[in-house]
């Protein structure tokens, strides 16, 4: 009798889920799209209305997410639900778009983010190598340098780590995602408490940064603010190593995202009470600069410690989360066969977290992961709205299916998402249809890689 396959280990507890949720969304976004999104709508009272708008959009989202993670408890999140729902094509062009750029390239931003705070504590200036050249149009370059090291090391760091053990990598995330909650609430605390600010600022105007029809200017802002609250679905990815999913994963998803939205009002709360519009809009970053307002020099070394915690915790728990993805794949036999293998003493998916660490160096070598990442965004959106509208197939589908938490609000919370979905991939093709094509570009370059893998899928049966 042979012993039966090793499989994933449910690990994690309702603080680890949590803090997969917050410390991955919260990592870079917070400290320097304020000024982005002050740009485009000129008021403080607008860019608050549209923190508060994604953040009720991203809670809608989290809370449809969170009767699928409980009814389908498995690892791949997303990529079991669209599977379910719409067939097996569709739940491989979600991995595949993911593993191309979603989830590796985002991984080479982030941890480029961190190399680039890290110079400003230690020189990281030297290169050793570097190629220009052009790519879609675009210019990238090939480059190894300090930086580029920092940041490879800081991916292959963590994705050692996240080998031994879910727990391991649970704990680290929570402890991180404490100390990164712990320094911004300070920053907050500090801010209004030492800082010599104004009321008046939030009542202060700047000239929008088009003149545009207020619903365009609404969602280019739209789109910066929900790109820092990406990432609030990352709990349902791990939701096959997470104790008693059924109860804590929805509670992580509705705290984690919940407890994002909370942060981020209190951060900008502070930056408009210290600093005018036009001084935010023309803060490349705008934390650091508020900071220095009432700590001097050592508010700016303070942020850039609080950013680099951010964004090492986002980096853990998007590593963490994201190699369950592609372990979900190969699984089912759409992925190479070895991703699926587990350790054997430490039950983690261990080539799916190293083939995920591989590529997502590689693209941190190109240069490229930015433009790519600028093409995805709207390639996520659509894979977002496939996700949230399978809540609706799959209670048809399956009506008897145990579902220990149902969306609270059906069928208007996840209507409201996916509508705002909609209007936001319309604004995307009217404003930049470019980038919007070379998202569907990228999806459909997985066509050949399905038929591929269900080929070889087809021979072995």
């Amino acid at each position: 009798m042979t012993s039966p396959p090793e499989k994933l280990v449910r690990g994690l507890t309702l603080m680890d889920a949590s803090s997969i949720v917050l410390g991955t969304v919260i990592g870079t976004g917070i400290f320097i799209v304020p000024a982005y999104m002050a740009q485009a709508v000129g008021t403080p009272l607008l860019v608050f209305a549209v923190w508060i708008f994604a953040g009720i959009l991203s809670l809608a989202g989290a809370l449809t997410y969170a009767e699928l993670g409980a009814a389908f408890p498995a690892a791949g999140g997303e990529y079991v639900y669209i599977r379910e729902a719409y067939g097996p094509l569709f739940g491989f062009l979600y991995g595949w778009t993911y593993f191309l750029v979603g989830k590796t390239g985002s991984l080479a931003a982030l941890a480029t983010g961190f190399a680039l705070y890290f110079s400003d504590l230690v020189p990281l200036h030297k290169i050793y190598f570097r190629y220009e050249y052009s790519f879609l149009g675009h210019p990238a370059a090939l480059t190894l340098g300090h930086q580029v090291l920092v940041a490879i090391s800081v991916i292959c760091f963590l994705s050692l780590v996240n080998v031994f053990g879910v727990v391991t990598g649970g704990r680290l995330q929570s402890l991180l995602t404490s100390l990164k909650v712990g320094v911004i609430l300070l920053l907050v605390v500090l801010g209004l408490a030492m800082g010599h600010g104004s009321v008046s600022n939030f009542s202060s105007h700047l000239t929008p940064m088009a003149q545009t029809g207020i619903l365009s200017l609404l969602g280019v802002a739209m789109v910066k603010a929900l790109w820092a609250y990406d990432g609030w679905n990352n709990g349902n990815m791990v939701a096959g190593e997470i104790k008693n999913p059924q109860r804590n994963l929805p509670l992580a998803l509705i705290y984690g995202t919940g407890g994002v939205m909370v942060l981020y009002l209190l951060a900008n709360l502070m930056y408009f009470y210290l600093l005018p519009i036009d001084r935010v809009a023309a803060s490349p970053r705008v934390a650091a600069d508020v900071a220095r307002t009432f700590l001097g020099n050592a508010g700016g070394t303070l942020v850039v410690v609080a950013v680099l915690i951010s964004s090492f915790a986002a980096i853990n728990g998007s590593l963490l989360s994201g190699a369950r993805i592609f372990f979900a794949m190969a699984e089912d036999k759409l992925f190479f066969a070895w991703v699926a293998r587990v350790h054997p003493k430490y039950r983690t998916p261990v080539f799916s977290i190293l083939v995920q660490a591989v590529w997502a160096s590689l693209l941190t070598l190109t240069g490229t992961y930015d433009q790519l990442l600028t093409y995805v965004i709207f390639a996520e959106w659509i894979l977002y709205a496939l996700g949230t509208t399978s809540v609706f197939i799959l209670r048809r589908k399956y009506p008897s299916l145990p579902r220990p938490y149902k969306t609270w609000g059906y069928p208007v919370v996840p209507l409201l998402f996916v509508l705002v979905a909609l209007f936001l991939l319309l604004n995307t093709i009217m404003t930049d249809a470019k980038d919007s094509l070379m998202g569907l570009f990228l999806i459909a370059l997985g066509l050949p890689a399905f038929w591929y893998w269900r080929r070889k899928q087809t021979a072995r049966s």
